[in-house]
Parts: structure tokens; C-alpha cells; sequence
């Protein structure tokens, strides 16, 4: 029986669209019931319970006490932290009136701020370029080899790497014993309070630059070979095909990268700083994790120092949103989509 062109386009209308799905594909999640989709993940979820256990009781726990920055916290009046915490005093915002007003901590937050300056310009462009000299390489294995003495020192304390330097920039140091022995006058880089904070970065360069070539590597490795082949048929020298895409290829990684540098603007090195401390002085190497440390640990000042912290950790998070803003400004994606 032959049906009308009326029936045919009403029948077509109440048919459902038919869709196909890969055998591999994974259901949609929108409008997924909510234990459905933990069945679904329950391996990957317990792949990350180990670390969030950490993160609740390392890092989010502990938060609580920061209450002790609204009172005149004593630990020595009660058996235990806790009820020290619930018989202090309160005093309200005592301690930040006090820390707007303290000299010492403007003079600790400047030298953050020009450490972090220096870090960010000097530092930051290095595992970039090293990245690139190394993935020009033709050879894997002497690209390996690099690749492996670049990131060895990563694995140094920051004991090791203050020794190291010392044995060659020090006043006892090799180069200022091979300036004497040729009757040049010696130098000692590790006491010089004006060139504090550029050893501090080299220190940091040598130690850390290896880790973030792996990182940049890794992107580099995920950018196709057939776009440098037809960029090579069309002409392009190196330059170009660096400019056009490889530098392009890196750029959602420096802009994360450089996101959550900028969030830690504020910490610089608190066990590398407090290892030279005394050899230039508080006034060039004073920062404000070696400030709360003095403060807190040294003075006993637990509840001045817990300000101190908190401050800190509000600035960091300001920086963080700022940062991950500018990164969406310039189409990239951050530390979170928009």
C-alpha cells in the first residue's frame, strides 16, 4: 500500500533522528543520574582518593587555624593546641593593624616582590630555550643525554646547591683562588648583599631549569612532524618553523606555566634563603617566608605570623585570578576555562 507524500513527511517527523556512537565512546554525562556516573568513574576515583586524603589532612584541615591570627594565641595555657585555641583572647584585627604599621614587614615584602621580578625574567625563559636547543637535536640519544644532565641537579638539596656555589664563587672558592694565584685580587659572590638576589635566581636557573625542559619537551613532542615537512617543502627556514609553529604549539603551556609562577609571586625560596641569611644580612635577604618564620618559630609570635600568612595567601590568590584572566584575554585557557 503506498502512502501519500502527507503520510511519508508526518511519519518522518515523528521518527527520532538515529545517531551512532563509537563502541569505544563513553555515554554522555549531561543528564546522567549522579551514581551512574560514579560507577562509571569509580576507578579513577579511587586513583585520586590517596591524594585528596593528602590535600584534607596536610592542607585544608589545617586551614582552621588560622583563627589564631583574631586572637592572643598562647600555646602554653592549655594541655593540648586545641584547647589553647579555645582559651586564647580575642583581639579582632589587632595583628594586621600591627603588620600594616611594622616597618620590617614592608622592607621583607619589597625584596619578595624584586626576587620574584628577577625569577620570572631571568628563570622563566630558560627551560624554553633549553627545550628548544635540545629538541633540535637530530640524535635521541645525545638529545637523552641532555635532557638527563640538565635535570640532574633537580634532585640536589638546596644544602648540596649552596655548597656547590660556595666551592666556586665563594671567597675560598675556585675562581677567587685562581684570580690570586695570577695576582688578580679575589672576589666572594656569597657575601655581597647588592648581588644577593641574582645568586639567588643562578642558584634557582641550575637547579630547576631541568624540570621545566621536560615539561616544554613534552609539549614539543606532541606537535606533529608533518607540519615542519610541509613548512620545509614551502620554504621555511628554522626561524620560521620555530616562529610559526613550534612557539605556537607552546604557548597554552607557558601561559599555565606562567599562571601558577605568578601565584607563588609571593614564596621565593624560603630554605634557600634561610641557608645564606646570615652571610648578607637581613636587610637584602629578608622575605616574608623567612619574616613569618622569625616571627612565628624563632619570637614565638604565632598569632602576628598567622596574619602574616593570611595576607600572603589572599595576594596569592589575587594574583592567581588576575593571571588566569590575561591568560583568557589572549585565547588561552589557564588554569580554568572561563
Amino acid at each position: 500500500m503506498s502512502l501519500s507524500t502527507e503520510d511519508r513527511r508526518a511519519r518522518e517527523s515523528r521518527t527520532p533522528p538515529v545517531t551512532t556512537q563509537a563502541a569505544g565512546d563513553r555515554p554522555a554525562a549531561k543528564g546522567m543520574p549522579l551514581r551512574h556516573r560514579l560507577r562509571r568513574d569509580r576507578t579513577l576515583l579511587l586513583m585520586t582518593l590517596p591524594a585528596m586524603l593528602l590535600l584534607l589532612v596536610f592542607a585544608y584541615i589545617p586551614l582552621a587555624g588560622n583563627v589564631v591570627a583574631f586572637q592572643d594565641y598562647d600555646p602554653y595555657i592549655a594541655d593540648n593546641a586545641f584547647q589553647a585555641i579555645t582559651q586564647s583572647p580575642w583581639v579582632g584585627f589587632e595583628w594586621f593593624q600591627q603588620m600594616v604599621n611594622d616597618r620590617l614587614f614592608w622592607s621583607a615584602l619589597r625584596n619578595t616582590l624584586v626576587i620574584f621580578l628577577l625569577q620570572l625574567t631571568l628563570f622563566f625563559p630558560v627551560p624554553i630555550l633549553l627545550a628548544l636547543f635540545i629538541n633540535s637535536f637530530v640524535r635521541p640519544r645525545v638529545r637523552a643525554v641532555a635532557q638527563a644532565i640538565l635535570y640532574l641537579p633537580h634532585f640536589f638539596s638546596w644544602v648540596l646547591v649552596v655548597t656547590v656555589f660556595q666551592q666556586m664563587f665563594g671567597g675560598a672558592g675556585l675562581i677567587a683562588q685562581t684570580l690570586r694565584e695570577h695576582g688578580h685580587e679575589g672576589f666572594d659572590l656569597m657575601t655581597d648583599p647588592g648581588l644577593f638576589k641574582f645568586l639567588i635566581t643562578f642558584e634557582m636557573i641550575w637547579k630547576d631549569a631541568g624540570w621545566g625542559v621536560i615539561v616544554f619537551l613534552a609539549a614539543l613532542a606532541a606537535v606533529s612532524p608533518d607540519l615542519y615537512e610541509a613548512s620545509a617543502m614551502d620554504g621555511a627556514n628554522r626561524w620560521r618553523r620555530i616562529w610559526h609553529i613550534t612557539l605556537p604549539a607552546l604557548r597554552p603551556v607557558v601561559a599555565l606555566l606562567l599562571v601558577l609562577q605568578v601565584g607563588n609571586a609571593l614564596t621565593v625560596g624560603f630554605e634557600q634563603i634561610l641557608l645564606q641569611r646570615t652571610a648578607v644580612g637581613p636587610g637584602a635577604s629578608e622575605v616574608l617566608d623567612t619574616y613569618v618564620w622569625n616571627v612565628g618559630i624563632t619570637n614565638g609570635g604565632f598569632s602576628y605570623a598567622a596574619a602574616v600568612g593570611i595576607v600572603k595567601g589572599i595576594f596569592g590568590l589575587l594574583l592567581v585570578l588576575g593571571a588566569n584572566k590575561v591568560a583568557h584575554l589572549m585565547g588561552e585557557q589557564g588554569v580554568y576555562k572561563k
